[in-house]
């Protein structure tokens, strides 16, 4: 496996990524920023992965880890990001194409450095694509600008609740409230 951290999940994203999976049971699961977090969905028993990359390399890496641990028909989608309304960059309109019903929504791309709220557009593209009882999770959620995405995610599905994670670099998971 490439190295945790840095650009890469670190151990406490993942381990908790594995937990939620395996609760979810995910039928379509949606990831922006491919990597070692593909294979723990793919290995937690999330069926249909769809992860976005914007990176040919780190896109092309993550097939390769794919295929040496045994795991197909993972739908990597790699595209340049694209410029929004002369705004923002953010994933290629053409990499939504087929996206509904998300039980699993996994933010941890595109990376801070294409914009400073990089990854807010999931909030308008992708929240009205989730299925009714989706989870979302953000990583980095210590960044502000990820502390208010995830905020905003919350108030956008009113029937979730946001738990706070203090890990390495904050994990946010916003998961339909508790019945009873």
């Amino acid at each position: 496996m490439r190295p945790l951290r840095g650009w890469a999940a670190s151990p406490d994203f993942l381990l908790t990524l594995a937990h939620v999976t395996k609760k979810v049971k995910p039928r379509v699961t949606v990831e922006f920023g491919s990597g070692i977090s593909t294979l723990v969905l793919a290995k937690s028993g999330a069926k249909k992965i769809v992860s976005l990359d914007h990176s040919v390399e780190f896109g092309t890496q993550t097939r390769e880890m794919l295929l040496s641990h045994g795991v197909r028909g993972v739908d990597i989608r790699i595209h340049e990001l694209e410029t929004y309304r002369g705004k923002y960059k953010w994933y290629a309109k053409s990499s939504f194409k087929g996206l509904a019903k998300i039980d699993l929504l996994v933010i941890d791309g595109p990376p801070s450095s294409t914009n400073s709220d990089a990854r807010y557009p999931a909030l308008e593209h992708l929240i009205p694509l989730l299925s009714p009882n989706a989870t979302v999770i953000l990583d980095d959620a210590n960044r502000d600008e990820e502390r208010k995405l995830a905020d905003a995610i919350a108030a956008a599905l009113p029937n979730h609740s946001l738990t706070m994670f203090s890990h390495e670099k904050g994990t946010a998971v916003i998961a339909p409230r508790k019945k009873g």
